[in-house]
């Protein structure tokens, strides 16, 4: 090889360690994760939406809408083992439904926009105080989770405000139903927490807005808040959970219902889906507060 040729392969001898070298970082980059590629394509259609621009209500309706379709599977939060943050956007239950488009609508409205600001943003929302402590720091119960999302700034019980009316219930069904629970059935100490838990829920007086009641109240709901349903059911809060959304000037249900459905808006206005359904009492509401 001359001198001139040598030169000239200088530039490129240059550049293609370079070139290797941002090949290697970009395919490191190139996750094979369903789930955060699901969570960078919701962000990503958040910018195309420029849904940071809105208030949080809107963005929660917009992000649940995109989960339209999506298959419902039960339980997906009870693992066996340690209590661990589990990440599932692929497949629903009524309360990791509205929970993960709350958490996402959150991050978008924090310009928080990375897999592990989602998974933070997660674990903040559905444990006790945002820390993972064992199974008894999930916020298993519809009304306590509320209530501890109230006092970390999350959510704003507005059922009061909206004319509900005290519910007087004993809660203990996870505390005297434990074989109904994988992570209940041979822990009597894990039992023994839920009942505290159970006990102290039990001092504070909750609300609710009796089903008869709904049509009424329906004009203050608003595009975004979320439903717990309360029920009949002996030592239950609620049974069921879903996002508010107006369709054709009535209030309808987005949510996901039961297994073997899709997340899915009802197709009846909410008064007259819970009407139809007897062990429903009324509803619980919480507002998304602006992070």
């Amino acid at each position: 090889m001359n001198r001139r040729t040598f030169l000239q392969l200088i530039p490129v001898l240059i550049i293609f360690p370079l070139f290797l070298q941002q090949q290697k970082k970009t395919t490191v980059e190139i996750s094979d994760d369903p789930n955060e590629l699901i969570c960078k394509n919701k962000f990503n259609l958040a910018d195309s939406m420029k849904l940071c621009e809105k208030p949080i209500n809107e963005v929660v309706v917009a992000i649940a809408k995109s989960f339209i379709g999506t298959d419902y599977s039960a339980n997906s939060l009870d693992a066996p083992g340690k209590e661990q943050l589990v990440v599932n956007l692929q497949t629903f239950d009524c309360v990791t439904f509205y929970e993960n488009a709350l958490v996402l609508a959150r991050c978008i409205k924090k310009n928080t926009l990375t897999f592990d600001d989602y998974k933070k943003e997660l674990q903040f929302v559905r444990y006790r105080g945002g820390i993972i402590d064992g199974y008894p720091s999930r916020l298993h119960y519809t009304s306590d989770y509320f209530f501890d999302n109230e006092k970390k700034f999350v959510l704003k019980d507005v059922t009061k405000e909206f004319g509900g009316v005290p519910f007087k219930k004993k809660i203990n069904f996870m505390s005297t139903h434990p074989d109904s629970y994988l992570q209940l059935k041979n822990s009597p100490e894990y039992v023994k927490e839920i009942r505290k838990i159970e006990d102290e829920m039990n001092t504070r007086l909750m609300f609710h807005i009796p089903k008869a009641k709904i049509k009424r109240i329906a004009s203050q709901i608003k595009d975004g808040d979320i439903i717990g349903i309360t029920t009949t059911i002996e030592g239950l809060d609620c049974t069921h959970t879903g996002i508010a959304i107006w369709q054709n000037e009535k209030l309808h249900l987005l949510h996901a219902p039961i297994p073997g459905s899709k997340v899915q808006i009802t197709e009846m206005p909410l008064s007259e889906y819970l009407a139809k359904i007897k062990k429903d009492a009324g509803i619980i509401v919480a507002r998304p507060v602006e992070p």
